[in-house]
């Protein structure tokens, strides 16, 4: 087996041996982030990042404690979460949300569908639950179409990059197909994926800021992706199909007592498409390293397939596709771990390394298939506002490796690979060059 360089120097970044060489967001973090949280759960469970805070002369702080962060996520008048404070700017703003300048059609949707956790909840119950939620299960068949198509393009040549030709195409694929996203246009979903998920892989800082070029381009992208969208909802409402926007252009939601305009449309797949392309990419591409390198998993999923679902929630422990975010604020003074934390600071939530938290999880960086509430990962946070997409994620990763333990004897590494990372907050393994025999 092909061994992982410690130190792929991608940047004048460097693997942090002590707190003060701890960053991270600086370029290059992601290739040390696993080293830099078992510093901070040993040094600073509560790292303070000086000036960065919500409001002007606070701070920001990152947690790193799986039940300090699993406490904030459940408590949202305690901890407000950020876009609800930016849609009370935009509600203040008045007018018509989809009219303002620079206003993407997601945030305009949510001042019109869900500005409030009780109009929230609705939402999600109504609109998205029946197709990525708990009725995600509708898919399945899809999925698992969908999925041995993909193998089917490769699994004669004995060796594929993992990443283009299956962890990414998977997920971009069944969302083209709940959607009701014509798949001659798979492409451009990825262009507008992209361009929904800019921030988090080429924003800075904690809060994930872009310049004022960066904003300026992304729109660009987004104006495309809304103009576009649009003539598909137009589409969808004359000839109506099986299909999630179809569904939304016939839905009447009970909190307003109307059907959906355009722009709420809009904004709901823009939701769908930056949540539900890449972080299921990000899991397929972890875990297909942590079969290779963890000794005996591929061979006990292979003889007991009742013990893939415990897989896939082990992996996302171990490697969570979006490693943190800063969500929260404090509405109060608050302490953490005796660390005081002033009311409008930013809480930088680090998921990732609550996953991994020696203090919750015996044998934290092991790979058990036998782990007790194995669920209890922050990888999709918890609480109300937990992912509406984790049903159909999971369901996406469970069929996945079922069909790939159908049709691949083993899985190992070719040999030119560097195992780098994309920029941003999201683990991203920017390829995979593998080698396998067929089952």
């Amino acid at each position: 087996m092909q061994a992982k360089r410690p130190n792929h120097e991608p940047s004048p970044m460097r693997c942090p041996v002590h707190l003060d060489e701890v960053d991270l967001f600086a370029p290059g973090a992601q290739e040390y982030w696993y080293e830099a949280y078992d510093i901070l759960h040993a040094e600073a469970p509560v790292h303070r990042i000086p000036g960065e805070g919500f409001e002007p002369g606070t701070d920001a702080f990152i947690l790193s404690k799986h039940e300090d962060i699993a406490m904030v996520v459940r408590d949202q008048e305690r901890f407000p979460v950020v876009t609800s404070l930016m849609l009370k700017g935009v509600i203040e703003a008045g007018g018509d949300p989809f009219e303002l300048p620079n206003v993407s059609t997601l945030v305009a949707s949510m001042v019109s569908l869900r500005p409030n956790p009780e109009l929230w909840r609705s939402h999600r119950q109504e609109l998205t639950d029946p197709w990525v939620g708990p009725g995600a299960g509708r898919n399945r068949e899809m999925v698992e179409r969908v999925a041995n198509e993909l193998v089917d393009r490769w699994i004669d040549r004995g060796e594929v990059e993992f990443v283009s030709e299956f962890a990414q195409p998977l997920p971009h694929t069944v969302m083209a197909n709940v959607l009701g996203w014509p798949l001659a246009e798979l492409q451009l979903l990825k262009h507008f994926g992209d361009g929904t998920v800019k921030p988090f892989v080429y924003g800075r800082k904690h809060n994930n800021l872009l310049n004022e070029e960066e904003i300026r381009e992304q729109f660009e992208v987004l104006d495309e992706f809304e103009r576009y969208t649009d003539d598909l909802i137009n589409e969808k409402r004359k000839r109506p199909a099986q299909d999630m926007i179809s569904f939304l252009t016939q839905v009447e939601y009970s909190p307003l007592k109307r059907k959906l305009r355009n722009g709420e449309i809009n904004g709901i797949v823009y939701a769908m498409v930056i949540g539900g392309l890449e972080t299921t990419q990000y899991a397929l591409a972890e875990e297909v390293q942590l079969l290779i390198e963890r000794e005996g998993v591929w061979d006990a999923l292979k003889a007991d397939r009742s013990k893939v679902r415990a897989f896939t929630e082990e992996g996302m422990r171990l490697r969570s596709p979006t490693q943190g975010l800063s969500t929260r604020v404090t509405s109060r003074d608050e302490v953490f771990q005796g660390v005081p934390v002033p009311k409008g600071s930013y809480l930088h939530l680090r998921w990732a390394a609550a996953n991994i938290d020696p203090q919750e999880w015996q044998d934290a960086q092991a790979l058990k298939l036998d782990r007790r509430a194995g669920t209890r990962h922050l990888t999709f946070s918890a609480g109300p506002r937990v992912c509406p997409g984790a049903h159909i994620s999971r369901l996406e990763q469970t069929i996945a490796w079922n069909t790939l333990l159908d049709r691949i004897g083993r899985f190992e590494y070719a040999g030119d690979n560097d195992f780098l990372h994309q920029p941003g907050i999201m683990l991203g393994t920017l390829k995979l060059n593998l080698t396998f025999t067929r089952a």
